[in-house]
């Protein structure tokens, strides 16, 4: 009577031995519950489970991403934006992740959502453009923080596309382009004051040699090339006659030197 019943008891006991047998990878922890209760954490091999009486909760102990999606938030200075980042973490108690919530991966998304907010809501407007790397660093220390009693160990968390109002966009357009041109009026004032200061100095020496400034004017007047259609008129300065009348003279008493 026990021999009819043998195969069927070899097969029974094999499917109660292949339930149990767990295997936990290099990047895994096992947690075990036994009767409910947990027992103790696997480390990766081949381990065997007793069935019905056991539980074996696997957590993977990889760097995990998770993505939060756009959230609007209201800056100190009451602007509205658009945000979203990502969140890098890894389990580092594979019992506290398992047991103490029910979802770890989706708690930390939710969580870096709300700190998000309130993070952004604490700074203003340009902090937000210009800070982005160390308000990211500070909503990774408020996220870390919270999940550190689930065994959740965060690092790091990623700003990535901030989103502002259609006007907005246009005033800071327009500060912008206004910012380009009040450069540039600086650069060529700047500019004009050199080129005015080697104008002076050129105009100093011109001045100091007896017909000089006489001489460049003459020069001036001879490097034009008018259109032939059009005349020219130089309304020339008393002081220009009189260098030329100067210049006249001192040819003359060469002349009559050599003679």
């Amino acid at each position: 009577m026990l021999n009819s019943f043998l195969p069927l008891i070899t097969i029974l006991a094999l499917v109660f031995i292949g339930k149990g047998i767990t295997v936990i990878n290099e990047y895994q922890r096992g947690v075990i519950l036994t009767l409910g209760k947990y027992s103790k954490t696997i480390k990766p091999g081949l381990h065997f489970v007793v069935p019905i009486f056991q539980k074996a909760l696997v957590a993977d102990l990889r760097i995990t991403t998770s993505d939060i999606p756009q959230q609007e938030a209201i800056t100190k200075d009451n602007v509205p934006v658009g945000i979203n980042a990502v969140v890098y973490f890894k389990v580092e108690k594979a019992e506290r992740a398992l047991l103490k919530v029910e979802d770890y991966s989706y708690a930390v998304s939710q969580y870096a959502m709300a700190a998000l907010r309130d993070v952004i809501g604490g700074v203003e407007l340009d902090q937000v453009l210009s800070e982005r790397k160390s308000l990211a660093e500070e909503i990774k220390k408020v996220v870390d923080e919270a999940t550190d009693g689930w065994g959740i160990d965060v690092t790091a968390v990623k700003m990535q596309d901030i989103e502002l109002p259609a006007d907005m966009k246009r005033v800071m357009a327009k500060q912008a382009e206004s910012e380009r041109e009040k450069r540039a009026v600086i650069i060529k004032a700047e500019g004009e004051l050199r080129a005015s200061e080697k104008l002076a100095q050129a105009a100093s020496k011109l001045k100091s040699v007896p017909g000089g400034m006489s001489l460049r004017t003459l020069e001036t007047i001879e490097n034009v090339q008018p259109d032939p259609s059009k005349n020219i008129i130089f309304a020339l300065p008393v002081e220009i006659m009189e260098g030329v009348r100067d210049i006249s003279k001192k040819i003359t008493k060469d002349n009559d030197t050599q003679s």
